[in-house]
C-alpha cells in the first residue's frame, strides 16, 4: 500500500504587508487587519471556500494563500509605496492619521486630504505577481 503526500501548492501570486518598523504592537495588529480586509472585496480571486468543522457547523471563507508580513523604515514604506504605484498593482495604505479617527468616513477623509507624495505611511498591503511584489518590497525584512 502507497501513500502520497500532494505536492505543495504554489502561488503565482502573493499577498504582502509592509508595517512600519516603529508602531507599537497593537498598531502592527490593527494596521495589518485593516489593509487586508479590502483585497478580498476587490479581487475575489484571493478568497478561498467557506470553512465547515466535522459537525457541519459552517465558517466564513478567508485567504486561499499565506499572508507575508515585513517591516521596514519610513523610508522603505515611501518607496515601496513608490513602486507599487508604478506597477499599478492593486494596494491599500493605512496612514498615521488614521489613529485619530474612528470610522470609515473619517479614515477616507484623512487620506483623501494628504497629496500622493505626503501620506504618513505606516503601513501598505499589495497584491500581485510574486515577482513584482518582491520588487516592491526591495529592502523590507520579514517581521519577527
Amino acid at each position: 500500500m502507497s501513500t502520497s503526500t500532494p505536492e505543495p501548492i504554489r502561488f503565482d501570486t502573493k499577498i504582502a504587508v509592509l508595517l512600519r518598523d516603529d508602531l507599537e504592537p497593537w498598531q502592527r495588529l490593527n494596521v495589518t487587519a485593516f489593509l487586508v480586509s479590502g483585497l478580498g472585496t476587490v479581487l475575489p480571486e484571493v478568497i478561498g471556500e467557506p470553512y465547515e468543522d466535522a459537525d457541519g457547523t459552517p465558517y466564513l471563507p478567508m485567504f486561499r494563500q499565506p499572508v507575508l508580513i515585513f517591516e521596514g523604515s519610513k523610508e522603505t514604506l515611501t518607496a515601496a509605496h513608490g513602486r507599487a504605484l508604478s506597477r499599478a498593482l492593486p494596494r491599500a495604505v493605512f496612514t498615521s492619521d488614521l489613529f485619530a479617527t474612528g470610522n470609515d468616513r473619517d479614515n477616507r477623509a484623512a487620506v483623501r486630504a494628504v497629496p500622493t507624495g505626503e501620506l504618513d505611511l505606516v503601513g501598505l498591503a499589495v497584491y500581485g505577481p510574486r515577482n513584482a511584489v518582491d520588487k516592491v518590497l526591495k529592502g523590507a525584512r520579514m517581521h519577527p
